[in-house]
């Protein structure tokens, strides 16, 4: 990637699948160069479907659950001697299953990793440019799940409400620096994220789902109007958002029981 051309860059992580790569996507499709990371090798294919409609993408493969993968990112992102205009922070995981007998606590852990510890590193390692510039965007990607408590997949809703929580705190205090700072709130969505969590078995799972492509869209106007958030997807998801401010959290986790317990799924 060169640095002569004057389109804007976006560094896009979890690109590879799902909602990350139709970022990527709408990303390159607005003019965008891309650097676009995940651990998965698909992303180097990514790289090049991107790079077919003239946008410039760097594919960096990097396990973001770790320290060093995320320093390896940024430190290609540095490389490059080009501004960040956009961050997207969309790379995640889920477990789900009984916290207590029917999952593995080194899955949990990384779950943290992933979806909180990466969000905090590059947020501290690519937004402080942003600030000296005066100009920038940040996605994060968090979840309707963030709503409430997610009973069977527990930690995943918790990381989720932590990214939430976490875009206003930093939205507040770059409020007037030129950065805006955008949290992307889908629901159900058809990507492999159920079968990768284990949770293919329930009523979630196998109940309606929102394109990822229309999600990504509606993350990317929401992201370029400078909201706080978006409550992207179905009507459905944006009235479990609303109702979830009025009620209180043991009813919106028995609520919650009811579509993510091992087995719920209808036959």
């Amino acid at each position: 990637m060169g640095t002569t051309e004057n389109r804007p860059l976006a560094v896009v992580t979890g690109a590879s699948s799902g909602i990350g790569l139709e970022l990527a996507r709408v990303f390159a499709a607005e003019g965008f160069d891309l650097v676009v990371a995940a651990e998965n090798p698909a992303v180097e294919e990514v790289a090049r479907e991107l790079s077919t409609g003239g946008a410039r993408v760097e594919a960096v493969r990097a396990d973001l659950a770790s320290y060093d993968g995320n320093e390896d990112l940024v430190a290609v992102v540095e490389h490059l001697g080009r501004p960040v205009d956009a961050l997207a922070v969309n790379a995640g995981v889920g477990v789900g299953g009984d916290f207590v007998d029917d999952s593995d606590l080194r899955a949990h852990l990384r779950v943290v990793d992933l979806n909180i510890a990466s969000a905090v590193h590059l947020a501290k390692r690519l937004v402080p440019p942003m600030v000296e510039r005066g100009a920038g965007r940040v996605l994060f990607t968090s979840s309707v799940a963030a709503t409430g408590p997610g009973p069977f997949h527990s930690v995943y809703a918790a990381s989720k409400a932590f990214v939430a929580s976490f875009a206003q705190s930093l939205r507040e205090e770059l409020r007037d620096s030129g950065v805006t700072v955008t949290a992307l709130m889908p629901g159900p969505t058809d990507t492999d994220f159920f079968r990768r969590a284990g949770m293919e078995d329930t009523k979630i799972a196998t109940g309606p789902k929102d394109d990822p492509a229309d999600v990504a869209r509606e993350g990317f106007d929401a992201l370029m109007a400078g909201k706080d958030h978006v409550v992207a997807g179905s009507l459905r998801n944006k009235v479990q958002a609303a109702t979830s401010r009025a009620l209180p959290d043991p009813l919106k986790a028995r609520a919650m029981r009811t579509l993510t317990e091992p087995g719920s799924a209808t036959p």
